[in-house]
């Protein structure tokens, strides 16, 4: 079997890349270890960047976003006694839109089928093989238990940090660069209606708080707990207690609503990035290459905005000729993560109770100095609502 481009991982980056691929003429294989229902039902970020809803647009995959997401003009910031809003149009030009990952996986897996381009589900055993070399191959058993193998002019690893393709970059060559963060996530879904017009991002001395949303009636929240949190401690009646205070339900005549919690999780927080991004025709993209911590919702953005540069660099090599944009992918890349991951890093700092009295205030500092200056508003909001893709 021989495909122009192997693409490893069926999440919405291998989607896309396989979109914009057959758009210009470019033949793709995905290969997927998980089945097409659990990649359907992966839930994980809901805020995507302009250029992201755009390039989506453009791809012709935006017809249900732009008829289902919320567009939001900012987030609020708030601290005890405090809470601001942060107004991206007006700071930067450019807004953010609502609109879960899960959506986004939904509109590509269908448009991938439409295209009848093959994809293998749970796929077992995923090798890959010569990526340093003029032919690489990947070999795996297919769902129906029969070996296969896969020729290609290039390999695609859009398979995440656990998968294969990361792992077949030259121990010697790499270099990773990696920060665990001394607390985590706990995610709550839950059936009501948003209490709020935009998220709320609450720094509190109990620990972080977040107010974000699905959609008109399912909201999305989380609190700082330990990494090591024992999910089963957390009744939904102490889940809405500890978001009720951290919030500040209560202040200026706000309310939070409550209802039924559908799905709570403990998420880690990290920073990890490897380098380089390509080796031979391996060329890595998304989470098989970086991962932030959500706090600035870049992971999926960051993983667009590879997978848009990586698809114009297969085009121009393999139909046009031309291996320039190839070369320069991963430095070209590299420079929008490293950006992407200070930003995370420093939302995720500023946001997060951690160390002694003095860090706190250092944090509430940092909190009153990006409110009080137009140039720190400024900041703020053109890196969260995105930088242009390329950058």
């Amino acid at each position: 079997m021989r495909t122009q481009v192997a693409i490893i991982g069926a999440g919405p980056a291998g989607l896309l890349l396989s979109q914009m691929l057959g758009l210009e003429g470019i033949e793709s294989v995905l290969i997927e270890r998980q089945s097409p229902e659990y990649v359907r039902s992966r839930i994980r970020a809901g805020i995507l960047e302009a250029s992201t809803v755009e390039l989506l647009k453009q791809v012709g995959v935006g017809e249900r976003l732009a008829a289902e997401s919320m567009e939001h003009r900012g987030i609020y910031l708030q601290w005890p006694g405090e809470r601001h809003h942060l107004d991206f149009v007006k700071l930067a030009g450019r807004s953010v839109s609502v609109y879960g990952q899960t959506e986004v996986t939904k509109d590509l897996m269908l448009a991938r089928e439409r295209a009848g381009q093959q994809t293998y589900y749970e796929a077992t055993d995923v090798e890959l093989h010569d990526v340093g070399g003029d032919s690489p191959y990947v070999t795996f058993v297919d769902a129906s238990g029969q070996p296969q193998r896969l020729d290609a002019d290039a390999i695609a690893g859009c398979d995440g940090f656990h998968g294969p393709s990361r792992k077949a970059m030259p121990e010697a060559e790499q270099r990773t660069w990696e920060k665990e963060y001394p607390f985590a996530w706990l995610g709550v879904l839950a059936d009501v209606a948003p209490s709020t017009d935009e998220l709320i991002y609450a720094w509190h001395p109990d620990g972080f708080a977040m107010h974000s949303m699905r959609s008109s009636h399912v909201s999305r929240f989380y609190l700082q707990v330990r990494p090591d949190e024992d999910i089963n401690a957390w009744s939904d009646d102490r889940i809405w207690a500890a978001l009720t205070t951290r919030l500040g339900a209560g202040q200026h005549g706000w309310k939070l609503e409550t209802g039924v919690v559908t799905e709570k999780s403990v998420l880690p927080m990290r920073s990890f990035v490897t380098t380089p991004m390509r080796h031979g025709r391996l060329f890595l993209a998304g989470d098989a290459a970086h991962i932030v911590p959500p706090t600035g919702a870049k992971g999926l953005n960051l993983a667009v905005a590879d997978v848009a540069l990586l698809a114009r660099a297969l085009t121009t090599w393999l139909r046009d000729g031309s291996e320039k944009l190839a070369e320069t992918y991963s430095d070209t890349a590299l420079r929008r993560v490293w950006r992407c991951t200070h930003f995370s890093w420093w939302m995720t700092t500023m946001l997060h109770r951690h160390g002694d009295d003095f860090d706190a205030q250092l944090q509430l500092s940092q909190l009153q100095r990006t409110i009080a200056s137009e140039a720190a508003s400024t900041e703020l909001a053109e890196n969260y609502a995105g930088l242009p893709i390329g950058y």
